[in-house]
């Protein structure tokens, strides 16, 4: 499971979000699809759960939302955006 970082702070529409590290000093852009995800993770969704609901909402292939998900849930914590809570940091 991941949480999103206690100095994230995000801004969402229907255009997408604006996410800010205050720690970092850095500003990030999502689409739609990112800002669900950034939602659905804050909201103590697991991966597989994420990936479940990004598939049915938006009506796409699962394996290639899978494939999408995992990427940018590694980008999320490259940026230190999330953190990894399970016990040895893997999924």
């Amino acid at each position: 499971m991941y949480k999103v970082s206690d100095t994230v702070r995000t801004a969402h529409s229907q255009d997408g979000a604006v996410v800010l590290d205050i720690r970092q000093g850095e500003m990030f852009n999502l689409n739609p699809v990112g800002s669900r995800i950034l939602e659905l993770l804050k909201s103590g969704c697991t991966e597989a759960d994420v990936v479940d609901e990004i598939s049915r909402q938006f009506n796409a292939d699962r394996a290639e939302v899978e494939r999408d998900v995992q990427e940018f849930i590694a980008s999320l914590q490259e940026h230190r955006l999330i953190v990894d809570t399970t016990s040895n940091g893997r999924r």
